[in-house]
């Protein structure tokens, strides 16, 4: 079973002070890719989320924000360093009296320059964590799901452009036998219009037929083909599914299908290629958003 790696998953918890509200969004990615965005008071388990996100999303371009929204206004408390204060205050009167500027002013401006006052910010208890915690492991349920629903569309969609395939090729299958007949007729004719008909050897064209079609045979590239395809199908249904998979036996059956194009020499055959092409870029556009 596949997952898409576009996902979309929102939770939240309203304590009546506080609410919590945590959303996860992912588009697809080789790799992972997270952005996380946090209040400051829960910036030291920056760290710990980056691990879970990993463990638990694997791949995509992830946004995860999490927001606090108060009730109640908290001030943050100040404090003014006074050493610094004072040094900044004998520098200001200094540059004042070379400048003959007054300094009626000099308190207010120092205490606006850096880090003279501090403000403490808190930090999240163990408690608050806990709650948040909850609402980040219900959102990335959430997420998960959306995930498993895409999956199921991308599942859906990747089988039907592999039923195409397997369509056409039961259709070159028919038109097979028609074509080994046409390229005999049309050497034979080739060579009474060259040579004229009484002056060719049957038995050493017998031979060089059979060499010629011999190349052109496409048994072996219909076999394979269909063996792709069936495992593409068996892949999809299996636990382990994953995009990077797939992609390789998509790869493998690009193979088969452009050979089988080569050695076609038939107008109708080499349009049921085009379609199995087509068919093929499709899926490979799909693949891109497997998980």
């Amino acid at each position: 079973m596949i997952k898409s790696m576009t996902g979309f998953g929102i939770s939240s918890q309203d304590l009546g002070n506080v609410k919590y509200t945590v959303e996860i969004k992912s588009l697809n990615s080789k790799f992972l890719e997270l952005s996380i965005k946090l209040p400051r008071t829960f910036a030291e388990k920056e760290f710990e989320l980056r691990n879970e996100c990993s463990r638990l999303i694997d791949r995509g371009k992830v946004n995860l924000s999490f927001n606090v929204e108060q009730n109640e206004v908290k001030t943050a408390v100040a404090s003014i360093d006074v050493v610094l204060l004072q040094q900044y205050l004998q520098q200001l009167k200094e540059v004042s009296s070379q400048l003959n500027e007054p300094t009626s002013n000099l308190l207010q401006l120092a205490l606006g320059l850096p880090d003279v006052v501090k403000f403490t910010e808190e930090k999240a208890s163990e408690d608050e964590w806990k709650t948040v915690k909850q609402v980040f492991n219900k959102a990335v349920e959430a997420f998960q799901q959306f995930r498993s629903d895409e999956g199921n569309m991308l599942e859906n969609d990747l089988k039907l452009r592999i039923s195409n395939i397997l369509e056409n090729l039961e259709k070159v299958e028919v038109e097979e036998p028609t074509r080994i007949v046409t390229i005999k007729e049309r050497l034979n004719s080739f060579l009474a219009e060259a040579v004229g008909r009484e002056n060719i050897d049957q038995n050493r064209f017998e031979q060089e037929l059979i060499y010629y079609i011999d190349k052109l045979d496409i048994t072996e590239e219909k076999i394979r083909l269909k063996t792709h395809c069936d495992y593409f199908v068996e892949t999809l249904k299996s636990a382990d599914a994953n995009g990077k998979k797939l992609g390789f036996i998509a790869q493998e059956i690009g193979r088969e299908v452009n050979t089988l194009g080569s050695k076609a020499n038939n107008a109708i055959i080499q349009k049921l290629v085009v379609g199995m092409k087509e068919e093929l870029e499709k899926i490979k556009e799909q693949l891109l958003n497997v998980l």
